[in-house]
């Protein structure tokens, strides 16, 4: 318990402190605030967790239809699902055959069953102009254990379906919600909007910590658990498949748990449309 002792510069305690020393009661408001964050998480991941998905999206190539501007394209992906956005690095001098062999993960929350890619073209001295578009439902035969490698039409200016194709390889693993992240701090700053400035902190009002829910990109390994390959498994796809971004077969081998020679039919067909 302490004790107060005054002194010629005020008030000190001496001893234990009490539970809500220098805690500041949160107001009507903050409070307010932190209940309106709980509902729109709840909204986001679902008002029930039992299982999301991670969605492997590896972004092949493209075959544009037409070359707009006056010089080559340099395009990019940019891949919504749920609220979460990717993009892929931008195949420089692509033009109407763009490849990027980019990998995505992506968290699939409860509810989200499709996903939505559009092409860009990076411009240097202006706004990235859209190119081409399309809407993708998640195939049902991923949940199955398989992979997917399909070509996708795009829509644009040409119309619909008729801006070129994209091919996508996907592969899909269920993750329960016991691997979810601990909630993790929140900070929350109240502000304020000022002409000319934007948003600023408010002086003198606290900030509102909240535990939130955030959702692992990638589930944490079990314990003990055993690799599904080995280096010198990827070291010998890399040598039979060197036009295929290590990052792709390592995709590939993930999504076929390790089996090597699923793992190479896979990527022959890949190569195919090469």
């Amino acid at each position: 318990m302490a004790t107060s002792i005054s002194t010629q510069r005020g008030q000190v305690y001496i001893g234990e402190l009490p539970q809500d020393f220098l805690r500041v009661t949160p107001t009507q408001q903050q409070q307010q605030i932190q209940l309106d964050t709980q509902a729109a998480q709840q909204l986001q991941y679902g008002a029930t967790m039992g299982t999301v998905g991670r969605l492997s999206i590896t972004v092949v190539q493209g075959k544009l239809a037409k070359n707009y501007g006056m010089t080559r394209m340099d395009p990019y992906c940019r891949v919504r699902l749920g609220y979460a956005v990717y993009e892929t690095p931008t195949a420089h001098n692509g033009a109407k055959n763009p490849r990027w062999n980019k990998v995505i993960q992506c968290t699939v929350p409860p509810g989200v069953d499709s996903f939505y890619l559009e092409i860009f073209d990076e411009r240097a001295f202006s706004m990235d102009d859209r190119i081409a578009w399309t809407h993708i439902p998640i195939p049902e035969s991923l949940k199955e254990g398989k992979v997917v490698d399909e070509w996708y039409s795009l829509s644009g200016r040409q119309g619909d379906d008729k801006e070129g194709m994209i091919n996508l390889v996907m592969s899909y693993t269920s993750v329960p919600a016991s691997m979810m992240m601990q909630p993790q701090p929140v900070v929350l700053m109240p502000t304020v909007y000022q002409q000319g400035v934007g948003y600023v902190p408010i002086a003198g009002v606290p900030t509102i910590y909240n535990p939130g829910m955030v959702p692992a990109g990638v589930p944490a390994p079990v314990a003990n658990s055993q690799p599904l390959y080995n280096e010198e498994d990827l070291k010998s796809l890399q040598d039979m498949f060197p036009n295929l971004d290590k990052e792709v077969i390592r995709s590939v081998m993930e999504a076929q748990l390790g089996n090597k020679d699923t793992a190479i039919n896979s990527l022959l067909q890949m190569t195919e449309e090469l």
